[in-house]
């Protein structure tokens, strides 16, 4: 079942138009989805690991993506440095709403929890911009190529949405009063189906987490680990 959800999940992915051309990558980049340099009876090659993405190396990167969409209508938000990775926003110029997030990972090999908990193990080398997991593929009802059904996902219209930005910062400050001491929940951008806030701990950026728009579920994100700092580009 599980090795049935991972084949589904990259075929679904590469066969939508958004999430296809992938092939951005740094200098050093191993390239999506190949293995590390594993040597005999499986251990890791002791070669020293490269230079980790610099920020304007995944600005540059993030950029030549958005190109490669040729949609005029799509934009950079902001993108964030965190302690493994770059996290860029993209939206629509007209409305204004999210349209979605993507991930620049510092440095390979990188393995984790490519879904939050759905079991599935990815990798992705460094300087590989990559559709972020959780909330901008499981629940993006306009843009992630699961929207038609896949995995749960329906095709629902933005103004059928249940749960309002204030009534979706209620929630997320909830989650957090339960989960993290002196956090806040800060700005949010709302993508379609659901809502992404930055949060702060003691006054500082701490990290990130989303809710659903339909259901008020909260998904946080994990795989980022310590902010850096945030360059807004429109």
């Amino acid at each position: 079942m599980g090795i049935t959800l991972v084949v589904i999940g990259i075929v679904g992915l590469l066969a939508f138009p958004l999430y296809a051309g992938l092939a951005w990558y740094n200098t050093s980049a191993q390239g999506f989805g190949s293995p590390p340099n594993l040597g005999m009876m499986g251990q890791q090659h002791q070669t020293p690991p490269p230079a980790p993405v610099t920020l304007d190396e995944a600005k540059a990167t993030a950029q030549q993506y958005l190109t490669s969409l040729g949609n005029p209508n799509l934009a950079i938000k902001e993108i964030m440095e965190f302690q493994y990775n770059f996290y860029i926003i993209y939206y629509e110029k007209d409305t204004g709403i999210g349209a979605f997030e993507m991930l620049i990972w510092k440095q390979a090999p990188h393995y984790g929890m490519m879904g939050g908990g759905m079991g599935m193990e990815g990798y992705a080398a460094a300087g590989v911009i990559v559709p972020e997991p959780g909330p901008n593929m499981m629940w993006n009802t306009k843009y992630s190529p699961m929207r038609n059904g896949m995995m749960g996902i329906s095709n629902q219209s933005p103004s059928a949405i249940a749960i309002s930005n204030d009534r979706a910062a209620q929630l997320a400050q909830e989650y957090l009063d339960a989960n993290f001491n002196n956090a806040k929940v800060e700005m949010a951008t709302q993508f379609y189906g659901y809502y992404t806030f930055d949060f702060t701990v003691n006054g500082k950026i701490a990290g990130m987490l989303s809710i659903n728009a339909y259901t008020g579920q909260v998904w946080h994100h994990s795989w980022h680990g310590a902010f850096i700092q945030e360059v807004e580009l429109d």
